[in-house]
């Protein structure tokens, strides 16, 4: 298969392209290496396959329409994954429109590049985000989801109705997959486990909101790009059992599907801060906080769809995970513990 990653230099799409490569795809990377977070990490994790003979890397941005069409245009790829996005929920506060021009414009501009290219898939990444005020748990995506409780949160449900859109009027089979908090080697410095993790080493006061209490699904790196491949190898169907007096807001009668992907074992915040002292043998210092605007204090993926339908199975032990950042964290910045 011929497939394009955008956000191939990020966390989860330069590990998908690793893991495409090695078992024969081609992959065009597309990234506009903004500087969000450190730019020098994006190039370390896009030298892992910027030499493969397999792989081409685009530096444009989504906003760019022509840069987009071009790409599309010349390099005509099966199937699209869209993993760029500009990501953070508090960053989204501040700054909103930098979420419009990527997240809303640039996904505009990815579906029309499918739409006129033949793609025949297009698998995006949603959020746990979207579930904003919900308090049923776990969060299924069976559940109504119009409550966002950031511009980032808004901005993935819209996605989500912007595919649902494509589906129907073009044919265009969308995926979109709901990540709950995402960690692992090569992770982004914005997440709290890389910010956890260079606070205690500096011996530095750490930031924990909602005094802690917070419960987290975290989903380790690997598990997201095995459950991403699986859905990514079969195309969204339309659900013909759909309809319109019961409306399921996870099917359709176009073909268009949305799953939760998450390690459905959520973990409670100081449990989770707990195995990062472990793993480092030193003690976190802590500045307990209050909930902060954007945030939802718990999140719980229901993954019953993804299990049944792809048979996915996320295994990793969030202690193991964490140990396991550690060691690449340690190794990347040369830490001696």
């Amino acid at each position: 298969m011929k497939i394009l990653i955008t956000g191939a230099a990020g966390f989860i799409g330069s590990a998908l392209a690793l893991r495409l490569l090695e078992r024969g795809d081609s992959v065009i990377g597309i990234d506009n290496h903004n500087n969000y977070y450190d730019p020098i990490l994006k190039e370390a994790r896009l030298a892992r396959h910027i030499d493969h003979p397999g792989y081409t890397h685009l530096r444009i941005d989504l906003a760019d329409r022509k840069a987009i069409e071009d790409a599309f245009a010349n390099h005509k790829p099966q199937r699209v994954v869209n993993l760029a996005a500009q990501a953070g929920v508090r960053y989204s506060i501040e700054n909103p429109m930098a979420y419009v021009e990527s997240n809303i414009v640039g996904f505009a501009h990815i579906l029309e590049g499918c739409r006129h290219n033949g793609v025949d898939h297009l698998v995006y990444a949603s959020s746990s985000s979207v579930y904003g005020a919900n308090t049923g748990m776990p969060f299924s995506v069976h559940h109504n989801v119009d409550h966002p409780l950031s511009l980032y949160a808004a901005s993935k449900k819209s996605n989500e109705l912007m595919a649902h859109t494509y589906s129907h009027l073009y044919g265009l089979p969308t995926t979109g997959l709901r990540f709950f908090t995402v960690y692992g080697p090569w992770g982004r410095p914005d997440m709290a486990l890389f910010k956890f993790t260079k606070a205690i080493l500096e011996d530095k006061p750490m930031e924990v909101f909602n005094y802690g209490k917070h419960r987290r699904d975290f989903t380790y790196i690997d598990d997201i790009v095995e459950g991403v491949i699986r859905v990514l190898d079969r195309p969204a169907p339309p659900n013909p059992k759909w309809s319109g007096g019961q409306p399921d807001p996870a099917t359709s009668q176009s073909c268009w599907r949305v799953y939760n992907i998450g390690n459905n074992k959520p973990v409670e915040l100081m449990d989770y801060i707990a195995a990062i002292e472990k793993s480092l043998g030193r003690k976190a210092k802590m500045d307990l906080l209050p909930l902060q605007p954007g945030d939802v204090p718990d999140t719980y993926a229901d993954v019953d769809d993804l299990v049944e339908q792809f048979d996915y199975k996320p295994n990793m032990p969030f202690e193991q995970g964490v140990a396991q950042f550690v060691a690449w964290y340690c190794d990347y910045f040369k830490v001696q513990l």
